[in-house]
């Protein structure tokens, strides 16, 4: 590459011919991390002393449970046949419940890496991811990981991804992402076949924001990438979807760490700081433009996504209901996924109803708030959303079971169903039915990826599947099995409302929305945990199911009985009667005023409930 070639590569800009920008798109544990830090470690990106696993994974809980969560950027400097090409890669997570953070990343970028266990072959998220990545029309290049295992099929998954995903496996590469065994030809795959951006310098400024986060001292940080045009450090930019007009304080790329430079041209990732400290004004999605000479129109964005579960978080100290309330914020700001709102419950007070894509969506936003915030919570059970037709034709949504008008009211009850596409091992299939039978599934079709492995596909209610589905499937096929869902839309069932009384007492934030088929036995299941989580009081606790003014079942906790005549020796009865008696009238009296204290692990066992069936 000439000298001032170099040049302006080091002060950021660089020409669009030598831009790669790439994902790299997997099941999980199919070794993504591990590929990002082996190619940052090659180039020199980062030494071998500041070499760790998953060196792209910054949050606490990424490196716990070894997964990615988060979207990272990342531009990668390299040289080949003499010029030098600047590679951004943008690293995705691979969980089902991280797929709208898949589907932005796949938006910045011309090509992917599809990465396929040698060993496993083609899973479920393997399946969704590439259809995802087809749809976006990127270069596609498969490669086989993991070929260092001491057993590896790599012909059975070639045929595999030519077979189920219907791409060329001729030119897969073949490397191990642990010991760094054909890396170079990873580098050379990127480089030749994936194309350069077509933006142009010269066309008015389009930047798609496809991430952002907040920082406590500079305000909102901009992750973008640029289509068209170039931006500098002092520009006068505006947002076109929000209309909000800032200056450029800083611009700069992750190498991998934050480094400012001046410009950034087309088909360039990096992030820009405005000084925005309101997290509403930036919307991931949005199109960055200048303002003095803006672009005709917007870029296509994103759709919004639609979280699928609820549940309510309430802080145990009344005093970090604030405090909850700026945390979830800065979370919303960081994922557009998430959503929430302010509620209150008699039982536990002002709390939040907050929405998520999935389970382990809720599980991470949850123990990010305990650890990193340091607040704690009482989560109620969660629940997906619901659409009733009410009589007179208005359609309803429903994201919480206290909200449920009088059946009376109710034309239809509709519940979400999900297209499920499990891909397990062919001995398991019997099993897997059966679950799905057991959970109101219907069936779609059987396809047999090989003499080992099939691909099921059914149709289920989203409430069936997001409770307990994946370790119960895990279970089941010895770990073996993978599952992908996707919402199709609502279909009519018959569910009720199941409240839960606790003392004669309706208790909000235990209500559940069930299956009438079930409604009985799920009753009876949870009324028995609940008499387990709740501890004896001085009085007896009446327990209730009820599905409207039905009670279908019941459990009591007897009082705490103190022995108020052991010191009664011998004597006369009537003495013994009187302190009975006085023991009695003291027990009725608390049985009215007294109340029933009920501990966290009793909100949860609605979800216990669900499970136990």
């Amino acid at each position: 590459m000439s000298t001032a070639g170099a040049a302006s590569l080091k002060a950021g800009h660089i020409d669009s011919r030598y831009i790669r920008n790439f994902s790299i798109i997997a099941h999980i544990d199919h070794g993504k991390s591990t590929l990002a830090d082996q190619l940052l470690l090659k180039t020199g990106a980062i030494t071998q002393r500041e070499f760790k696993e998953q060196i792209l994974d910054d949050l606490d809980i990424e490196r716990e449970r070894g997964i990615t969560v988060k979207a990272r950027a990342v531009a990668i400097r390299h040289e080949h046949k003499g010029e030098v090409y600047e590679l951004n890669l943008i690293d995705t997570p691979g969980h089902v419940d991280f797929h709208y953070e898949v589907s932005r990343s796949l938006a910045a970028c011309e090509g992917a890496l599809l990465l396929v266990d040698a060993f496993q072959g083609v899973q479920a998220q393997t399946v969704a991811n590439t259809y995802a990545a087809i749809d976006c029309d990127l270069e596609i290049i498969p490669v086989i990981n993991k070929i260092d295992l001491p057993v590896i099929r790599v012909d059975e998954v070639l045929e595999e991804i030519e077979t189920v995903l219907g791409l060329d496996a001729s030119e897969a590469l073949k490397i191990s992402a642990k010991t760094g065994k054909g890396i170079d030809e990873v580098f050379d795959a990127i480089i030749e076949r994936i194309p350069p951006p077509s933006g142009k310098k010269e066309n008015p400024l389009q930047a798609l924001i496809f991430d952002s986060k907040y920082d406590s001292y500079r305000g909102v940080i901009i992750y973008i990438r640029i289509i068209e045009g170039q931006i500098k450090k002092g520009d006068k930019i505006r947002f076109m979807r929000t209309g909000g007009i800032q200056d450029v304080i800083e611009i700069g790329q992750f190498l991998p760490d934050m480094v400012s430079c001046d410009s950034l041209g087309p088909g360039q990732v990096g992030y820009i700081i405005t000084g925005v400290k309101q997290l509403e004004d930036i919307r991931v999605g949005d199109t960055v433009t200048l303002a003095g000479s803006p672009a005709a129109e917007p870029l296509p964005g994103y759709q919004e996504p639609q979280p699928m579960v609820f549940c309510g978080m309430y802080p145990i100290e009344s005093t970090d209901f604030e405090k909850l309330r700026d945390e979830l914020q800065r979370m919303g700001l960081n994922d557009a996924s998430f959503s929430f709102q302010p509620e209150s419950s008699d039982a536990l007070g002002f709390g939040f109803r907050c929405g998520f894509l999935g389970m382990l969506h809720m599980e991470i936003i949850q123990q990010r708030l305990e650890k990193e915030s340091n607040i704690d919570l009482i989560q109620t059970a969660p629940n997906v959303t619901y659409e009733l037709l009410l009589r007179g034709g208005k359609v309803m949504m429903l994201d919480n079971p206290q909200d449920v008008p009088d059946a009376g009211s109710i034309e239809e009850f509709r519940e979400p169903i999900a297209r499920v596409n499990f891909i397990v091992p062919t001995s398991n299939i019997g099993v897997l039915m059966q679950m799905c039978e057991d959970r109101r599934g219907t069936y779609i079709n059987t396809e047999y990826l090989g003499p080992d492995r099939a691909q099921v596909i059914y149709e289920l209610p989203l409430a069936e599947i997001i409770y307990d589905m994946h370790d119960r499937l895990k279970s089941a096929t010895r770990g073996y099995g993978t599952m992908d869902y996707e919402i199709i839309g609502y279909k009519a069932a018959d569910l009720v409302k199941m409240d839960i009384l606790v003392k004669s007492v309706k208790v909000d934030a235990l209500a559940s929305i069930v299956h009438r088929s079930v409604a009985e036995k799920r009753g009876r299941s949870l009324v028995k945990r609940l008499k387990e989580e709740i501890s004896k009081h001085q009085f007896e606790i009446p327990l209730q199911a009820a599905l409207g003014g039905k009670i279908v079942a019941r459990e009591t906790i007897s009082a705490l009985r103190k022995n108020v005549t052991a010191k009664c020796y011998g004597g006369d009865i009537t003495r013994k009667r009187k302190l009975w008696a006085k023991q009695k009238e003291g027990k009725k009296r608390l049985k009215q005023f007294g109340q029933v204290e009920i501990p966290q692990k009793a909100f949860l066992s609605v979800l216990d409930a669900n499970k136990g069936e």
